[in-house]
């Protein structure tokens, strides 16, 4: 008995030793609310000079009192950022005490093919997954669905739009979805490939859907950083923008969503490369954001509607998010985030901020909302989808499915006011 007792604590050393260690440190999640302005500070201090990860402001620029501030430590650096925290009396509470465990939960049952298992579309799924998703999809309905290259990305990887079109009216005009602009919303991607199933699987049986698709068209594009994605799965699950190097600094990286035309690197911004949210050297700077513009610039006629997929918060946002002022059409813009902000509350007992970016949030220049605003495209919309910071960016994949149906939702709402204000529906001959 005694050798089988041996047998079996030598059989989960290992196990038994990793246990011991992640009681004592581990990464965490803090969520810390400053009082007055030195507290301010040195959460600002904190949350630069540490290895750390601001999930919520996304920059210490926009730390300010009595808002919340959620914060990813890693274990080396926990001891060091709680003591700190104590000294200067500031109160923080453990918002989630197990970030690696959900992590490892992301990344499970990654399957290729989405014919081989019923919930392939409420997990998350590597980049080289998804383009094997994005070749099948093509391969399955191709008569309905055109896979187009409109660039690559600073490590050379393609990145592909998918083309859904049920019909060849003339003159049809067209919807835009982005998603990964930002490499670690994970959610983000997750909500193109299932908006993409939803249409194929729902075209003629939704009468939404299949008012949408009759009207427009729709490009997709599922991973718009998918260097930076691909960095997430492999390297550095908190990273932000893509992985561009700068022959002046060591740090990696521009913040797309800085990087595009539209009063660009000015408040909300920076010029500084560490920051994360760098603006680039100049405006489309970034091969990422050219082949966006590039695409847009030359489908401006008939892209009516732009939507851009970020987490997390829960709003449905609106130029102008690079300046205090009102957009033109700016009341019909609310009206619009306000009537799906409500369907979400009525249908999935959800709440969404809605307004326009600078108002809602803060300041953020060089957004691809605004430039496609500027560009022309009247209904321009960046929606946060779920949570509101209990797992923020590592939602798990229980959580896909409601915040994909939050996100179709109001997509269909938006299309459907679009379709209804700008043209007259088809109706059957």
């Amino acid at each position: 008995m005694k050798a089988l007792l041996i047998l079996f604590v030598l059989m989960n050393l290992d196990k038994l030793l990793k246990t011991a260690h992640c009681t004592e440190t581990q990464d965490q999640v803090l969520s810390i609310t400053p009082k007055t302005q030195e507290q301010v500070d040195i959460l600002k201090n904190v949350s630069t000079q540490y290895e750390t990860a601001l999930w919520q402001p996304v920059s210490p620029h926009y730390i300010k009192e009595d808002t919340q501030v959620h914060l990813y430590v890693p274990a080396n650096s926990s001891e060091t950022v709680k003591d700190l925290l104590k000294r200067h009396a500031i109160t923080h509470e453990v918002l989630l005490a197990n970030p690696n465990e959900l992590i490892e939960m992301q990344m499970r049952n990654d399957s290729t093919d989405p014919r081989s298992s019923s919930t392939f579309y409420e997990r998350y799924h590597s980049l080289e997954n998804i383009y094997f998703w994005i070749n099948r999809t093509q391969q399955d309905n191709p008569d309905t669905v055109k896979v187009i290259l409109i660039g690559s990305s600073f490590e050379k990887r393609p990145l592909y739009v998918l083309k859904l079109s049920v019909n060849n009216r003339p003159n049809k005009k067209a919807m835009w979805i982005d998603c990964g602009i930002h490499a670690r919303e994970w959610i983000s991607p997750a909500f193109c490939l299932w908006f993409v199933q939803y249409s194929l699987s729902f075209y003629q049986s939704n009468k939404e859907i299949t008012n949408i698709l009759d009207n427009m068209d729709v490009y997709i594009l599922p991973v718009l950083n998918p260097d930076g994605y691909h960095y997430t799965w492999t390297t550095n699950r908190m990273w932000r923008k893509n992985r561009s190097t700068n022959m002046s600094t060591k740090c990696i990286g521009v913040d797309l969503n800085r990087n595009f035309d539209a009063n660009w690197c000015t408040e909300g911004a920076s010029d500084q490369p560490c920051t994360e949210i760098y603006c680039g050297a100049f405006p489309e700077s970034e091969p990422e954001t050219q082949a966006v513009a590039d695409f847009l610039r030359s489908h401006k006629d008939i892209v009516q509607i732009y939507f851009s997929i970020h987490s997390y918060s829960q709003m449905l946002l609106f130029p102008y998010s690079c300046t205090l002022e009102e957009a033109e059409n700016h009341s019909e813009l609310l009206e619009m985030v306000r009537e799906a902000a409500q369907k979400i509350q009525r249908h999935y007992r959800n709440i969404y901020k809605y307004g326009s970016g600078a108002n809602t949030i803060y300041l953020a220049p060089g957004g691809s909302d605004d430039w496609a605003y500027k560009l022309g495209i009247k209904y321009s919309f960046t929606f946060e989808l779920q949570d509101r910071g209990s797992y923020g960016f590592l939602l798990p994949p229980s959580h896909i499915s409601k915040a994909c149906n939050e996100a179709l939702l109001a997509v269909k709402t938006i299309a459907l006011k679009v379709v209804e204000k700008t043209q007259a529906p088809t109706t059957p001959a």
